[in-house]
């Protein structure tokens, strides 16, 4: 990371949402690590839920979070895999204004190197909503560290250079 100390760090909004059949509150330790990463690196967080594998649901829950002016970003954990009830990377399509194809592409490089070819089972994704991010991650432990640390700390960082997706917030919604 190539962090610019003469910028200004800006705390972004976050909603985590953790999309589980299996896990409740009490065993969701890849939000806990999660929300442990976003309080840490300075942000804010605005909400946080646990939803079941439906996509109906989920996509409710998205358009809720598009809808509030003080959510900036919205960070998934769970329901990328390939499983039928998988479908955490459907939700994202039913809300998108636009993909954003290389968070995929860059996660699963970097889970490549911790998981080997097991990664392209992944469907991590992230697509810009009505000028608000979504990022999709897998439901382990290790994926959420490998997405928030090599992707999202930096990108999420209005001081990192050469750029990051928080200078660009402002601009999200252009037509």
């Amino acid at each position: 990371m190539a962090i610019d100390p003469t910028r200004t760090f800006k705390p972004v909004r976050i909603a985590l949402l953790t999309v589980s059949d299996t896990r409740g509150a009490d065993q969701d330790s890849s939000g806990d690590i999660l929300a442990g990463r976003i309080h840490d690196a300075g942000h804010t967080l605005i909400d946080r839920t646990i939803l079941k594998d439906d996509v109906d649901v989920i996509t409710a829950q998205l358009h809720a979070w598009i809808e509030d002016d003080n959510v900036d970003a919205v960070v998934i954990t769970g329901g990328t895999g390939l499983t039928g009830r998988d479908v955490t990377p459907e939700a994202l399509a039913r809300v998108q204004t636009r993909e954003i194809p290389g968070f995929g592409e860059l996660f699963r490089w970097l889970s490549f190197q911790t998981i080997g070819t097991s990664t392209i089972q992944s469907r991590a994704c992230a697509v810009v909503a009505r000028g608000t991010y979504i990022f999709a991650l897998p439901g382990s432990n290790g994926a959420v560290k490998d997405g928030w640390d090599g992707i999202l700390a930096e990108q999420l960082d209005s001081r990192n250079r050469p750029c990051n997706f928080v200078e660009l917030m402002p601009r999200l919604r252009e037509k």
